[in-house]
This record gives structure tokens, sequence and C-alpha cells, in this order.
């Protein structure tokens, strides 16, 4: 098995180059991980590179559903709405410990977008056309028993309530669960790799790319038979490379979440809600937490650095405070914050929330395959249909036949626990031997639903390594989880622990303020930073810190 450990950073790079591989897979995010396990597992040699760390762009920063797209029926997409609600299924089932069922509640006010009749009837189509198992599909109630369920939704001209079921995740995990499972089955993958220039034939066909290694700069020339540019809101950047931006283009649009404490915002039930703009928005409880957004605005600021403004912040408190009128937060209340960028495909004329999430892929003269648009529940088909592209080729140019993909029933790192039903066994399993090492059950509770089958692994650095946790001031727990990150989860820099490891900086912004300090003195010496490394990696944490609750204004 290839290794993903941070300390062997030197020898994936050296693999890189000493190898031809089948497939070079630009980007890091859920839908470049996605395609590296598909390919990867039907025994194509595999390599990835992701500029920033693995999904730092989109796919650690979406409204964190493997949803099925309700909200596409509106619009019309009968045939997004049938594939996505089936995919989520799937998705679930080969990760339970990243996703979960969750409940949400949909009220229907006088005057709104929704009325009974309109819910009731697009909640059936949606339950027929993504075929919701009959344990999960809707119901429909009195406002008396909306009220019940949430006290806190606006009581004012209420007439009733949809009741559905949404899937809930943690969208970096579930992409770096999806990642090591291809590495399992010898995907080569490097972090701050970035795609600089492109490799070409003298007939002008892509054979390559050069790489650079962000940490150190040096550069290298990957030579593979298939480049597949899965850059995200990075996509265009990479056609504009290789000479082939034309016709359809990206559009990005931003949407900001908001953090709140329980104490704050005591939402006890998932709520899908109507602005008054008309804007649809989620509130969802989550570990003592309240998240809540999105907002949906064209972006054309940095790529890789998207921040909530003023104005976001205050669209969102407004809609809160609309539907929870009790609640009266304020922007002082806001406990962190985060924003993504959605890349969506240009259509004419068209807002920002009707641009359709559907997915294409773009071939350009010289062969490059870029992967554009989509949703973070689609992304196991879309890399289906990439791969297929990829062997249908292969077989035309090589005469090597690879298989259908096997991904539909397939496990991702730490799903390995028997599906949703297993899992649950598995938990419990696993929560008496956190109790016989003496990690209490709330911690313990927290660590399964991260790491799933993995967890074990950071059992075992809790247990067997207090003496080193010790000696380097760091509480055991802590050291645990950054001990199994760096040593296999190809973490390099703080803000991969605190962001994309742990989800830390969004939902217990206190532990990384409590934590940081000896968790950057250990990765640096782990990881050999330089003083200069180190002073980098921790202003760019404390930025992070900062820009959560502070807005930042566009110049």
């Amino acid at each position: 098995m290839q290794s993903f450990s941070s300390l062997e950073r030197q020898r994936q790079f050296e693999r890189l180059t000493q190898e031809e591989w089948d497939v070079l897979v630009i980007g890091g995010g859920i839908t470049g991980s996605g395609i590296a396990l598909d390919a990867a597992s039907r025994g194509m040699k595999t390599a990835v590179v992701e500029m920033q760390d693995y999904a730092a762009g989109t796919s650690s920063r979406s409204t964190k559903l493997v949803h099925g797209g309700l909200r596409y029926l509106k619009q019309f997409e009968v045939k997004m709405v049938a594939e996505v609600g089936k995919e989520r299924e799937i998705v679930y089932e080969n990760g339970p410990h990243v996703t979960t069922p969750e409940w949400m509640l949909l009220p229907f006010h006088q005057g709104g977008n929704f009325g009974p009749f309109s819910t009731n009837i697009g909640l059936r189509v949606y339950d027929y056309l993504a075929g919701v198992k009959k344990s999960e599909r809707r119901s429909m109630m009195s406002a008396e028993e909306a009220l019940k369920r949430e006290p806190l939704i606006k009581q004012d001209g209420l007439k009733g309530a949809g009741y559905y079921v949404e899937y809930k995740t943690d969208d970096a995990r579930l992409t770096l669960e999806v990642m090591k499972k291809a590495v399992e089955y010898g995907a080569n993958s490097s972090n701050y790799s970035k795609v600089v220039d492109f490799i070409y034939s003298d007939e002008g066909r892509i054979v390559g790319a050069v790489v650079e290694d962000t940490i150190t700069g040096e550069q290298y020339n990957v030579k593979a038979k298939k480049i597949i540019n899965a850059g995200g809101p990075w996509v265009d950047e990479l056609r504009e490379i290789d000479g082939s931006k034309k016709g359809k283009t990206l559009q990005l649009t931003k949407g900001v979440h908001l953090v709140f404490d329980q104490s704050v915002f005591p939402l006890k039930q998932a709520i899908y809600f109507d602005s008054p703009d008309g804007r649809m928005i989620f509130a969802i409880p989550r570990n003592g937490k309240t998240y809540i957004g999105t907002t949906d605005t064209v972006y054309d600021q940095d790529i890789s650095h998207p921040t909530m403004t003023e104005e976001d912040r205050d669209y969102i408190i407004k809609a809160m405070n609309y539907m929870f009128p009790t609640v009266k937060a304020t922007k002082e209340d806001v406990e962190s914050s985060w924003a993504g960028l959605r890349p969506l495909i240009h259509e004419e004329g068209k807002d920002p929330s009707e641009i359709s999430r559907k997915d294409e892929i773009f071939v350009s003269d010289s062969g490059l395959i870029s992967m554009a648009g989509g949703k973070l529940t689609g992304y196991r088909k879309m890399a289906v249909t990439a791969v297929d592209l990829v062997r249908d080729q292969l077989m035309e140019e090589t005469g090597v036949r690879y298989s259908d993909s096997e991904t539909k029933r397939m496990a991702i790192s730490g799903g390995e626990v028997g599906g949703s039903k297993g899992f649950k066994q598995f938990k419990e399993e696993r929560l008496k031997i956190a109790e016989s090492i003496g990690i209490d059950k709330e911690e313990a509770d927290k660590l399964i639903q991260l790491y799933g089958a993995n967890v074990d692994k950071v059992f075992n650095n809790f247990q067997n390594r207090k003496e080193e946790a010790e000696k380097e001031g760091i509480d055991p727990t802590v050291f645990a989880q950054l001990a199994y990150a760096l040593e296999e989860e190809m973490t390099f820099k703080p803000v991969d622990f605190f962001v994309r490891r742990t989800a830390a900086l969004f939902f217990n912004i206190q532990w990384v303020r409590d934590h940081k300090d000896s968790v950057i003195d250990y990765m640096a010496e782990s990881l050999n930073y330089t003083d200069e490394q180190k002073k980098e990696y921790t202003e760019q944490l404390d930025q992070l810190l900062k820009e959560a609750v502070t807005p930042v204004e566009y110049v």
C-alpha cells in the first residue's frame, strides 16, 4: 500500500516522476478524490496532485449535506433529483461514519414560497424520484406539530410543515476518506503540488504536466497517458494553460455560513426555510452549535481565499431573525463562519441560484479532460463518467481493457463497518473500548464519528503514546488525533489539522485557540519547519481565526 504520511512527502514526489501514469488527476477535492478512487480501483496507475490541501477549496466549505436536491424540483431538474437522491444512499452506506440521516423540517407560512399543497406534492414527487426508503418518506405536519418539533420557528402565519430526510456530512473528511481509499488501491497522492504547465507531444497531444512542490519550490515532470482536470473553481485556469478555454466557462458563486453556539441559537431540529427574498436557507444543529446558510452571490475575487463580508453576515442574520424571531442574534454572537465557492457552468441571463448544478465534461483538442460543475452528492457518479471515458480512450489507444466501476458498493476509508446497520454495533463496541482506556463517552462518540473504522488507530495512539504527549505538552486526545493526521492523512500545515482533519475551526473554535501553540510546536519539530515556515503557518492560522468572526471587505 502507498504511504499517505506527511513524513514521507519527498518519496511521493520521487515516485511521481519515476512512472508513466495511466491517469493524472489534478485536484484533491471531492471530484478529484472520487475520480482517483474509481480509476485506481479499476487497476489504472493513478496519480493525484492538489495545489492546496485536500478539500481546501469548495469541498470543505459546503452546507455539509449530502442532499437529494429537493430545491431542484422547483427548476424541473427531474433527472438530477432522481440521480442525486439515489446517490446519497450509496454515499451513506459506503461511509456511515461521515454521513448521517437528518430529519429536516420545511415550514410554510402565509404568503411564503411553499404551501401545504405544493409542499406535499413536491415531497411526494421527491420521495418517488429519489427512491427514498419507506422509513424516511416525508410526512406533513400541522402548525402545532411543527412548533412542538421546533418552538423557535416563527409562529405568525405558520400553516404547517413538511418533514423529510436529508443527510448530514463532514465534507472535508468525506473527501479525505475517499482519497485514502484511492491510496489503498495504489494511487500516488500529494497535496501542495501545483500544476504550472503541461507537456505535449510533437503532435500537440497532452502527455504530462510540470508539477511544483509549493513547499520547497522544486518542479517535477510527470508523464501521464491521460490527464483529468478536476480543479473545481480552478478548472478554467487549467484550461487556459492548455489554451482550450473556449465555449462554456465557469461562473463562480459564493456561499457563506455562520456558526452560533447553542446557548445563543438553541435549535433542536434542522430547518429548511425560505428567506424574505425567496432564497432557501438551512439551519442545522451540530455538536452543541447551530450553523446557518447560505448566500449565493457572483464572485470574482481571489479564488483561493473567499471570505465572509459584512453584507453576507447581515443577510444571514436578517434571514435568521425573520424565521426565528425569539433568538434575536446579533453580529457579536457569530462564533465562526466559512465561505465557499460553487464552480457552476455559466448560463446567460440566469440568476446565480437558478444556474443548474449539473456536471459536464469538456475534452480539449490536446486531450485534456476537464470536469466542471456538479454537486458533492453526485461525486461518485461523476467519477464513473470520467473514468469510463478514460477507459474507452485507453482501450482504443493501447488495447488494454479495464473493468467497470466497482465503487457503488465500496466502503471508503473508515467506512469498513458493515454499512449503516453495522456501524451502530461498531459504535457500541468502540464506546466500551474507549471507556476502558479512559476516554470519556462524549469525546469517544465524536472520535468514532470522525474516524469510523480508523478510530482504532487513534485509540492506540491515545493508549500507547501518553508519555510522548506529556513530553510535548499536548492533551493526549489531541495528540492521538494529531499523530494520526500526520502519519496517515498527509497533514502538513496547522490549518490542515484544525480546519479539514477535525473541522474544529468551524465547530469548536475555542479548542483551536486552546491547543494551537502546542500543536504547531510539535508539527514544526516533526516536519522540520524552518523558522520562516513556522511563522508563516502560524500567521495563516491566526488569520483564519480572525476571519471566522470578522468580515473582510473586498477592494
